[in-house]
């Protein structure tokens, strides 16, 4: 036994509760990171380390919150400058040495690397202008949620709405992976041992929001692997499954895996049987190092996640909920 197994029951059981209250904000908040990242999977990302974060510091808190959903956000806004800067720093520290290399032979560079960065919106300025034009926050309810006063925010306001909107960066289609098409193979005809295969012993297999499982025994464990399970028809039984309001037309067949161009870049679609037709209610991505998977992520219980891609897709789908029950 670890020394950490009495302290498991009791944090989930906590941690239960603490979803049970921001659960019902998690599409706003999805939302907001979404226009924060303006991607799916990053948005998708700050929202987990929003409610990871969240979670962690609600129990060195003195005082009450006055405003859970502004609170949350807060949390997501701090994160989300708090990768800002790191980003910064590691790109200062590339920027830095090709100036100083093309500074020799053409003086401009310093001048236009400088040019560059002015016409960015500031990360203080996105998240006023989402938070003011999107969820028609006060000005008070934004400098609460951004730690500032309204002063600031008016100012960031103005300043915001006077630059133009950076533009989406051009995308070049990546080639699919021989490793997603020999997934989808060993996927579609139920081969365990195949699929563990094609994981790096290093490997993460995770269900967002749910389990992280490493290495390749764990994901293919008949009892709890989340790769075994990801196989076999979708369960919703008083111990364990999702909520039966999302099955209602659902057949009980197991999934079909195929692989799909997302903005230019390779994801899996898990599709369903339904009375009405097949469905996709499961999008997963996968990381590919050489020959082999190195990061399995399933978005299956991110409603927002499936319904966006999906949409974009122009695809049926349906959504299973944000908690394995």
């Amino acid at each position: 036994m670890s020394e950490l197994d009495p302290l498991r029951h009791p944090m989930r059981a906590t941690w239960q509760r603490f979803l049970d209250v921001f659960e019902p904000l998690r599409p706003d908040l999805y939302r907001y990171c979404r226009y924060l990242t303006r991607s799916p999977w990053d948005a998708e990302d700050l929202v987990q380390d929003a409610l990871a974060r969240g979670f962690a510091t609600l129990g060195t808190r003195f005082h009450d919150l006055p405003n859970a959903r502004a609170w949350i956000f807060r949390v997501a806004s701090n994160l989300w400058r708090d990768q800002l800067r790191r980003a910064q720093r590691e790109h200062s520290l590339v920027a830095t040495r090709e100036v100083a290399d093309a500074s020799a032979s053409d003086p401009r560079a310093t001048r236009e690397a400088a040019g560059t960065l002015l016409v960015q919106l500031a990360p203080q300025e996105r998240a006023a202008i989402v938070l003011k034009g999107v969820f028609d926050l006060s000005l008070e309810e934004i400098a609460a949620t951004l730690s500032t006063t309204v002063g600031a925010v008016k100012a960031a306001l103005h300043r915001g709405r006077g630059k133009l909107v950076e533009p989406e960066a051009d995308s070049v289609a990546s080639p699919v992976p021989a490793a997603l098409d020999a997934f989808c193979a060993a996927f579609n005809t139920r081969d365990l041992a195949r699929l563990t295969t094609l994981l790096l012993d290093t490997s993460v297999t995770e269900i967002v929001g749910v389990v992280t499982e490493y290495g390749t025994a764990v994901p293919g464990d008949p009892q709890t692997g989340s790769l075994f399970h990801s196989l076999t028809a979708i369960a919703s039984t008083e111990t364990g499954g999702i909520a039966a309001a999302h099955l209602a037309d659902y057949t009980g067949s197991p999934p079909r895996a195929e692989v799909r161009l997302h903005r230019d870049a390779p994801i899996v679609l898990l599709w369903f049987d339904h009375t009405g037709g097949p469905a996709v209610r499961a999008v997963l991505t996968l990381e590919i190092e050489g020959d082999q998977i190195a990061r399995i992520r399933n978005y299956f219980f991110v409603p927002d996640v499936i319904a966006e891609v999906c949409r974009e897709l122009v695809v049926p789908f349906r959504t299973n909920g944000y908690r394995y029950w």
